[in-house]
């Protein structure tokens, strides 16, 4: 018998699955509380969902209403649309905005690596698409068990396979990320979706039922049952050491149907047909309905029985927690309907009215003329739960910080610090990783400017005044572990530099946090350490969080893994064809170190590669200092040759980095240790060139920026030479670097 409100409300003592779709006792009883009566079955799935902490934000959002009191003011105007609607959007000038958000796939890519990396792509393609914007580009940020795990070799081909296919289908240049190895992540990946969308003001769209009397069209694929309860309930549960506690159907996504969704929204868009417009993502019909009518008059009636099936056998409460992929629900005036109809119809996209906005301040929904959901809707969305986790520094913290690498056994000679870099460049963190990016198509659109291996990827906004945007994502976890507040901090500073080194002006950020389970304490403490050193970080630099994601019980067994706040930094640049490559690209060029080099071992690659070791504090964050090297490389634009951010591995690093990119060697001469010269990893610190005879220019920027420069020696010739060290030609350096991955994946 259909469970209906009548049923339930003369049934109140009915046994139902509220433990198996992942409520806790006291959530149940409040969710009885607020209806006066026991949910009916589709109630329940709906509160199920919306409450898990993948759409609630239950255990995070006391840490992150911090970000909201940031100014929302740029360097170039007011911050359009910020936190909590589907994406950031942000002024960049000459009437254009830019919209930018990174999410997590996390569990889903574990359960079945291509379905789940690749419905991660379409679900934040569609988040920025509902904002009124055209995606013009992808980001990736990965990360991985050891690359000689069996885990490893089981997920990383099928997310790599999913991420570029479900992108390359959509016509999406892929424009970087990362790919980052370490033990925490067996079992446990971490795939983050990064989108960027371009539109102009007036074009704005918001996620919002308004207007009694307006229609409700859900427009896309069909539902079916693939995706049951999955990302919102999936990715609020931790994995046991034999698998996911929980293995619902991961999504299974069509981008071909995306394109189509794409190109059909963006002409409702222009066509002015949209009062209100939701995607259709985590927790599905259920999040679409409730937050639309939430955020708009506050009332909506919806006939669910006119939702188009894949399925026909599926249930109500299976409708509303499918998450189906491909689907986007739009609010229209009546008078409007037929025009958004036939637009839908010339892109062969299938659309049905399912309801109305009304204004009785509840959200109704019938199946066949029953009514099956009568609630109000601020309690589904917005009004779930708010824990105040426990939170404690952990015990093993001081003894961790305590183990400084800086004790640890150094090479000794030139041919010991020649070894390191070799071993170093080898190594599953540093190598080359076109294995992975050679399956993304990084240039289709042809407004790409730069991408991997790029320090930012860059895309041309307008063709004719070449505006553009530069992008990065970063977070070095390691640090993370050491100092979550300050591994934060340093997530973020090299995401900015790495977005200053190309020319552009850091603007804004969006965050992806992904931890372990929040019912640890310690784990609640670094989530709490890490927001709050954003949010200090963000203060100091002016730039404002758009928004973002929060992914935890990210963990299997016991084991959590490295707490990974990846920081995702947008700026803009004037003029795309006056940008600062990464590398050099002629010989007789001048090269020079900016930024104060200090004894940083500590969380290195080179204390993990050869010693595999993790202790100690990261590197000092000096927000003054790098707000000076970015300003000082955005007035270097045009005078620059190259710009190479140091970070993971050090300028050993950045120097074969950017000798190998044109096969230009470079010949350096180190002050001081070597040693620390070349393996450091201090923060605030930019590989740059410049012809021969414009020194002179440099060192006055360098000056009037308040910016420490080092000589350090000359382009050319066909190696990598440390005078009084070593000498590798680049042969030897190419064949090491890019040897790894296609050994261990081929």
């Amino acid at each position: 018998m259909l469970d209906t409100v009548a049923v339930a409300a003369e049934d109140p003592h009915r046994e139902q699955p509220w433990a198996d779709l992942g409520l806790k006792a006291d959530e149940y009883q409040r969710i009885r509380e607020i209806l006066g009566r026991r949910p009916t079955s589709s109630e329940l799935a709906m509160y199920s969902v919306m409450w898990s902490e993948h759409c609630s934000y239950k255990s995070s959002k006391v840490h992150l209403k911090q970000f909201s009191e940031l100014s929302q003011e740029t360097s170039v105007g007011k911050m359009l649309a910020g936190i909590g609607e589907n994406a950031g959007v942000i002024d960049i000038g000459q009437g254009y905005a830019v919209t930018f958000k990174v999410e997590s796939h996390n569990h889903p890519s574990y359960v079945e690596p291509y379905q789940g990396a690749a419905t991660g792509v379409g679900g934040i393609v569609r988040d920025i698409l509902a904002m009124g914007a055209r995606p013009v580009a992808v980001m990736d940020p990965l990360r991985f068990g050891p690359l000689d795990a069996d885990d490893t070799h089981r997920v990383l081909p099928g997310i790599v396979a999913g991420v570029g296919g479900y992108g390359n289908c959509l016509g999406l240049p892929n424009i970087g990320g990362e790919a980052v190895f370490d033990p925490t992540y067996v079992g446990n990946p971490l795939v983050n979706a990064l989108c960027v969308g371009v539109l102009r003001h007036e074009d704005l769209h918001l996620a919002k039922a308004s207007g009694v009397g307006n229609q409700v069209i859900l427009y896309g694929a069909r539902t079916g049952g693939d995706g049951i309860g999955g990302v919102s309930v999936l990715a609020s549960e931790t994995f046991d050491a034999d698998g996911p506690a929980k293995r619902p159907s991961v999504q299974v996504g069509d981008p071909f149907m995306e394109k189509l969704l794409i190109e059909c929204t963006l002409e409702v868009f222009a066509a002015g047909l949209v009062a209100g417009i939701q995607d259709l993502g985590g927790a599905g019909l259920s999040c679409a309905t409730s937050e639309l009518a939430s955020a708009g008059d506050g009332g909506m009636h919806v006939e669910l029985d006119r939702v188009p099936l894949r399925d026909s056998t599926l249930a109500p409460e299976e409708i509303l927690m499918s998450e189906s992929q491909e689907r986007m629900m739009a609010v229209v005036e009546p008078g409007d309907v037929e025009a958004f109809m036939a637009i839908c119809a010339k892109w062969d996209v299938e659309a049905v009215v399912v309801g109305e906005v009304t204004d009785t301040g509840r959200l109704e929904i019938d199946w066949h003329g029953e009514r099956v959901v009568d609630v109000p809707p601020r309690s589904v969305a917005h009004d779930g739960p708010t824990y105040h986790r426990p939170l404690a520094r952990p015990e093993w913290q001081d003894d961790l910080q305590a183990a400084a690498a800086e004790t640890l056994p150094r090479p000794a000679s030139g041919d010991d610090l020649r070894t390191t870099l070799l071993t170093l460049l080898a190594s599953p963190n540093l190598c080359d990783k076109s294995w992975i990016t050679d399956q993304y198509d990084r240039y289709v659109r042809g407004n790409t400017v730069l991408a991997q291996p790029s320090d930012s990827g860059m895309i041309r906004v307008d063709e004719e005044t070449n505006l553009g945007v530069a992008v990065s994502t970063d977070c070095n976890g390691r640090f993370a572990k050491l100092d979550p507040y300050a591994g934060a901090q340093l997530a973020l500073v090299e995401s900015y530099r790495n977005v200053a080194t190309g020319g552009a002006v850091p603007l804004a950020i969006s965050d992806c946090l992904n931890f372990g389970s929040p019912e640890d304490p310690a784990v609640m403490w670094q989530f709490a350490e890490a927001c709050r050193g954003l949010r200090d970080a963000c203060a100091e630099l002016g730039v404002p969080v758009t928004g973002g994601n929060v992914s935890l019980y990210n963990q299997t067994g016991e084991t959590a893994i490295l707490p990974t706040p990846v920081v995702a930094v947008l700026g803009v640049i004037e003029d795309v064809t006056r940008r600062t490559p990464s590398a050099w690209s002629v010989a007789g060029e001048r090269v020079f170190l900016l930024g104060e080099t200090r004894e940083e071992l500590s969380g290195s690659e080179w204390a993990h590669v050869v010693h595999g070791h993790l202790g100690g504090l990261p590197p000092q964050v000096d927000l003054d200092a790098e707000r000076s090297l970015a300003r000082l490389l955005h007035a270097g634009v045009g005078l620059l040759t190259s710009a190479h951010d140091l970070s993971d591995g050090g300028l050993a690093q950045a120097l074969a980095e950017a000798a190998l990119r044109h096969g230009v060697g470079v010949s350096v001469t180190l002050p001081g240790d070597a040693f620390l010269g070349l393996f450091s990893e201090s923060a605030g610190r930019v590989l740059v060139s410049v012809p021969d005879g414009h020194a002179e220019r440099l060192v006055e920027l360098a000056d009037e920026h308040g910016v420490p420069l080092t000589a350090l020696g000359v382009t050319g010739g066909d190696s990598l030479a440390v005078d009084g060290q070593f000498e590798i030609p680049l042969d030897e350096l190419r064949a090491t670097w890019t040897a790894t991955l296609p050994a261990a994946l081929a």
